[in-house]
């Protein structure tokens, strides 16, 4: 099972958070973007922009944080983070 957990920080308070499951057979890149799509139409947001910066934290701590930069439009918190919980024990 793969769980990515998904919150809105302002303040450094949590104001809204998430967890998205995917049992599918698609990759882990296919996972992450679907699980973030799934948790922006939950929590009534655009999706963000994939940063360079934001790609390269993802791969090496499976966690990221999107600022106001990632985002279109006027966002009502100061970011959003997402996290990795738990993998797959395999890969295809």
């Amino acid at each position: 099972m793969f769980r990515l957990w998904v919150r809105l920080i302002e303040d450094n308070h949590l104001l809204k958070d998430t967890v998205i499951e995917d049992a599918s057979m698609e990759t882990r890149t296919h996972k992450v973007m679907n699980a973030i799509e799934k948790a922006c139409y939950e929590l009534d947001l655009s999706k963000p922009i994939w940063l360079k910066s934001t790609v390269h934290d993802f791969q090496l701590h499976s966690k990221c944080r999107f600022t106001k930069d990632a985002f279109i439009e006027e966002i009502p918190f100061d970011y959003m983070e997402i996290q990795v919980i738990e993998e797959d024990d395999f890969y295809y």
